[in-house]
């Protein structure tokens, strides 16, 4: 039976987002808001979690994962930023944008596409997600929260919980996030190429 928060969308109690760290880093499977939807997140070392939600979402090893950051300095800890890249990472977040870039070796090889050392990379503005991040001093291994056959994520957290209770070990409701995917750039080459129209604007890109 998952735990079930309700956390303050722009002043997020700090012992409930302690009490969500501590599941973390327990090895726990929580679902939490961001700026677009509501993601599933674990412990980034923890294999038995992704284990875990590759079952809740049935995906496959060729899923890209994205580790989502609480701000510039620690992307650099995980991937590759160029000069280019950087300036277009620090005019776009914190924000709806997943950037993809070239993974360096702190990154687990079990989140990378087996044959690409890539990385998704996600700094969303959401009080929620920078204080879980702040705490937990490291980025969370995330993945947007879309069941099998549905072609959006879900949206209302006690839904959620419903449907996904032996599951998860916490539930965290923010509100309402929205439904929208997050504008995807990929920033391998030092160029920005867009890959996916989401929320984020994106003519910069283009």
């Amino acid at each position: 039976m998952s735990q079930f928060f309700q956390i303050h969308p722009e002043n997020p109690q700090p012992r409930l987002i302690n009490q969500a760290v501590e599941i973390l880093n327990k090895g726990g499977v929580i679902v939490y808001p961001t700026d677009c939807a509501y993601a599933l997140g674990c412990h980034l070392g923890d294999k038995a979690a992704m284990e875990k939600i590759k079952r809740i979402r049935q995906l496959n090893d060729k899923h890209n994962f994205t580790l989502v950051c609480r701000d510039l300095s620690e992307i650099s800890t995980y991937a590759k930023v160029g000069n280019q890249s950087y300036r277009l990472l620090k005019a776009h977040t914190p924000g709806a944008y997943t950037f993809i870039l070239k993974a360096t070796s702190e990154v687990p090889r079990r989140l990378l596409h087996p044959k690409r050392r890539m990385i998704g990379i996600r700094i969303p503005d959401n009080p929620i997600v920078q204080a879980l991040t702040q705490a937990l001093g490291e980025p969370i291994m995330s993945t947007s929260l879309i069941l099998p056959g549905d072609d959006q994520p879900l949206t209302d957290p006690w839904e959620i919980r419903d449907l996904l209770q032996h599951e998860l070990d916490l539930v965290i409701d923010g509100g309402y996030c929205g439904m929208d995917a997050t504008t995807v750039v990929s920033l391998v080459d030092d160029t920005p190429e867009l890959l996916r129209q989401g929320a984020g604007h994106s003519k910069v890109f283009e």
